[in-house]
């Protein structure tokens, strides 16, 4: 077979465990899109609200969600390996994590208003967003749950099923936004309350399939992933401790440059911040191919290394980096040519601040093609090093890429020399563009030494 022959059956493999993982992945934010366009209906001060409250969410669950994607390597390699135990254990440990983290977190969401307000946010708005987290944060553990399940469940290659049940989640999701934000079929108006409890009971319902469904599939049975789970195993925690932490830190290394540039577009003002919510929602979209496509190429990549095979793991690698490249060329045309009606969705037309809102977001639209392609390649190369357990080293270059570089050129470009929104996303592609030229230098690195046992 030759080296392109290869390439091409690795891009196939890729996209046969990749496809429902992107489908998972577009579910699970079409999850916050749905929240994010019901509330727009229902009034932009709920809108930016919520864009507060949701954004401080996933700053939390991104750092508790280090444990969970660490999994996917070690049970990847484990199975390359033929080791089913090891690939239990790890998972076992990750739902304990899940679950103390999520412990540990929850005062942070119960008194955010304050810590908001000190932040700069207007103190009503500050205040709405701490309602929000109240009732949304109790959904940290089933979040992190469901998330340790989908990385087990990608790691042994059942994919679909991890597709199946964030569609189920969102079409609970939907339905229960509907009734509970505008007080339809019969059900009270809670407003920004109501997609806080549609959005916790959507977790704890994906929770509870993900493990049924891990429970009683007689084909998983030999894995007895929930036997004697109580039981302690500090061999396996310590080592999944050691991996998560740095994998968590670097997605909160990422997601706080984009947290921080929500921050600071509160201190533009209230329009900028709604549209800078919709741009990121929709910039997230078009991310969440890369990221299915990478959490593909963990799992291979893992496969690989369990195996011993270099080869496999190289040509694994520029398949992946081809089909997130084309990906990315299209996003770039789409994002540079219809702007307008992609913002448009999110908002009701009749309202007097729409196409203010919309003209703003178009022009952040404009700055993401710009990232596009550097986004999509410090993602893959991401992936690729966790399925090779590299963890720490990424960490450091996203820290620098991202908070000593990408933050302080996001506040100097739109506030002292003066540009305002555009400027902090301009400061966004700044952070991304080093960090995706580091992050693949590593792993072209990584590809001359030893592989991970």
């Amino acid at each position: 077979m030759t080296r392109f022959q290869s390439c091409l059956a690795h891009a196939r493999a890729l996209l046969i465990l990749g496809l429902p993982l992107i489908g998972s992945n577009l579910a699970q934010m079409a999850l916050h899109v749905a929240d994010t366009v019901m509330l727009g209906w229902y009034g932009v001060e709920a809108l930016a609200a919520v864009i507060l409250g949701a954004s401080t969410f996933f700053i939390l669950f991104i750092l508790g969600a280090g444990f969970p994607i660490a999994t996917t390597g070690l049970v990847a390699a484990s199975i390359g390996a033929g080791d089913q135990t090891q690939a239990r254990r790890a998972t076992r440990m990750a739902l304990w994590l899940s679950v103390l983290y999520a412990a540990a977190v929850m005062p942070i969401m119960w008194w955010s208003g304050p810590i908001l307000r000190l932040l700069g946010q207007d103190p009503h708005l500050a205040a709405l967003a701490q309602d929000y987290l109240r009732i949304a944060g109790l959904g940290m553990a089933p979040a992190l749950i469901i998330k340790t399940l989908q990385s087990f469940l990608s790691a042994i290659e059942r994919t679909r099923v991890v597709l199946i049940a964030t569609l189920v989640s969102l079409a609970v999701n939907v339905a229960l936004n509907w009734a509970l934000i505008f007080g339809n079929w019969g059900a009270p108006e809670l407003g920004l309350r109501g997609a806080a409890v549609a959005t916790l009971a959507t977790q704890i319902v994906g929770a509870a399939f993900l493990g049924l469904y891990a429970a009683w599939l007689p084909a998983l049975r030999p894995y007895a992933l929930f036997l004697r789970l109580w039981r302690p195993d500090p061999e396996a925690f310590v080592r999944l401790w050691r991996l998560g932490w740095p994998v968590g830190l670097t997605g909160l290394a990422e997601g706080g440059l984009f947290n921080a540039s929500a921050l600071m577009m509160g201190w533009v003002g209230t329009i900028q911040l709604a549209a800078h919510g919709i741009a990121i929602e929709i910039t997230a979209l078009a991310f969440m191919v890369h990221l299915g496509l990478s959490n593909a190429a963990t799992v291979r990549a893992g496969h690989a290394a369990g195996r011993g095979d270099l080869a496999g793991l190289r040509d694994g690698a520029i398949a992946a980096m081809g089909l997130s490249f084309l990906f990315g060329l299209v996003v770039v045309v789409l994002f540079l040519t219809r702007p307008e009606p992609l913002i448009g969705l999110f908002l009701d037309r009749a309202n007097p601040r729409a196409g203010q809102i919309v003209a703003f977001g178009a022009m952040l639209l404009a700055v993401a093609a710009l990232f596009q392609l550097f986004d999509a390649a410090q993602v893959m190369a991401l992936g690729l090093l966790r399925g090779l357990q590299d963890t720490a080293g990424p960490l450091w270059i996203t820290v620098v890429s991202y908070w000593l570089i990408g933050i302080p050129a996001s506040y100097l470009l739109a506030f002292p020399i003066g540009l305002g929104g555009v400027g902090l996303w301009l400061g966004l592609t700044i952070g991304l563009a080093v960090a995706a030229v580091l992050l693949v230098a590593r792993f072209r690195t990584a590809l001359r030494g030893p592989l991970p046992a």
